[in-house]
């Protein structure tokens, strides 16, 4: 005789079932985000087929009837199938930043570094803080008070910012990141103002070297360095007097009301400045491709030489090589160089090693991603 069968019974056997394996299944997916951050922590792929067929075989010899170990096989890539999307979610996904970066600038809204504060934290929830001087950007990324500091470096005109590498080496900071700016300096001055009776222009001593040709036709005009151009601007504003101007960037002339009287003024067309990002704690991406280092070579003839050798034996690429003196050491130098390369590659790995076994000093700075050349 058939059995009765009671189907609300089954269907509530099936619910029970169900609710069982949904606390499972949602376990197993809580466990994935954990493998998921794992394998992003440590650079692995987000699948891997060998174990995938374990935990099918796993899964199917776990069955009472064998019969069902083909509808288990197919439920378990189902399963991980989800996972796998999931992984590649939570890998690919950007951090979400509830709480601001601090970050830091030298100079003044409007200036130079505030822009390129701006594009290169573009689209990030950051606090905004200025500094006066390079050092108190330096100073403030070390004792914790912003996270990153932004510090003009190079400039194409004029070459490097030499005092810059000396703070970020003396203090012990780490570059992690550059933004270029196409610079186009700008005489301004207050409305009304006209350009045949400005007798002193103020300006950062580098705005008035990138400008030096547009001021031989002007020898009646006094230049006077100043902290910053933005600070300059800053000054002629608040001076009311239509006899002073300066030179600085048209965002400057936009925040402070001033007037155009001559416009580009730079004699290099082509007119970046470089600024580094540092921070106190070192950072690594895998796409970095730019290293920057100081080493002070030994006060022997040919040492300089024999260490710029390593570099071309390498096959590695200088991109910068700036010569400070060593402080209390006559006719002693450090040797700031920027070089193309990843701290992860074999050839720079082995660089590395020869340098700090033949150099009197050796540190580096930063292995960050590079702006030069790329979309600005």
């Amino acid at each position: 005789m058939t059995e009765k069968l009671d189907l609300e019974a089954i269907r509530r056997e099936i619910d029970e079932a169900d609710s069982n394996l949904i606390n499972a299944f949602e376990r197993r997916l809580q466990a994935v985000l954990r493998v998921a951050e794992y394998k992003k922590q440590n650079n692995l792929p987000v699948r891997d087929r060998a174990r995938e067929l374990k935990v099918i075989e796993k899964a199917q010899g776990k069955l009472r009837n064998k019969n069902y170990a083909p509808a288990v096989a197919g439920l378990m890539e189902e399963i991980m199938a989800i996972a796998r999307k999931m992984e590649e979610q939570q890998i690919s996904a950007e951090p979400v930043e509830t709480v601001p970066l601090e970050v830091g600038c030298f100079g003044v809204e409007g200036s130079y570094s505030h822009k390129a504060m701006e594009e290169y934290f573009a689209g990030k929830n950051i606090n905004r803080h200025y500094y006066s001087v390079f050092e108190d950007v330096v100073k403030a990324v070390k004792n914790g008070e912003i996270r990153y500091g932004v510090l003009p470096v190079e400039n194409s005109s004029t070459g490097g910012i030499t005092e810059v590498y000396d703070l970020v080496r003396r203090y012990n900071c780490h570059i992690t990141g550059e933004k270029c700016v196409k610079i186009e300096h700008n005489l301004m001055a207050l409305p009304g103002a006209v350009l045949s009776g400005i007798t002193e222009v103020y300006s950062h001593p580098q705005g008035f070297a990138q400008c030096k040709d547009f001021f031989t036709e002007y020898p009646q005009m006094k230049l006077i360095p100043y902290y910053s151009t933005s600070k300059s601007a800053e000054a002629v504003k608040e001076s009311g007097s239509l006899h002073k101007a300066a030179v600085a960037g048209k965002q400057a002339a936009e925040l402070y009301g001033l007037q155009i009287l001559a416009a580009n003024i730079n004699y290099n067309g082509n007119n970046t400045t470089r600024f580094i990002i540092i921070a106190n704690e070192a950072e690594h991406s895998a796409d970095a491709d730019k290293i920057t280092l100081v080493i002070a070579v030994k006060h022997e003839p040919g040492s300089l030489y024999r260490v710029l050798g390593y570099f071309y034996h390498s096959g590695l690429n200088l991109t910068n090589l700036e010569s400070r003196p060593i402080e209390g050491k006559s006719w002693e130098y450090f040797f700031h160089i920027d070089l193309v390369g990843n701290l992860a590659d074999t050839n720079v790995q082995e660089t590395v090693r020869m340098l700090k076994d033949n150099c009197a000093y050796f540190k580096i700075l930063g292995n960050y991603r590079s702006d030069m050349g790329r979309e600005r």
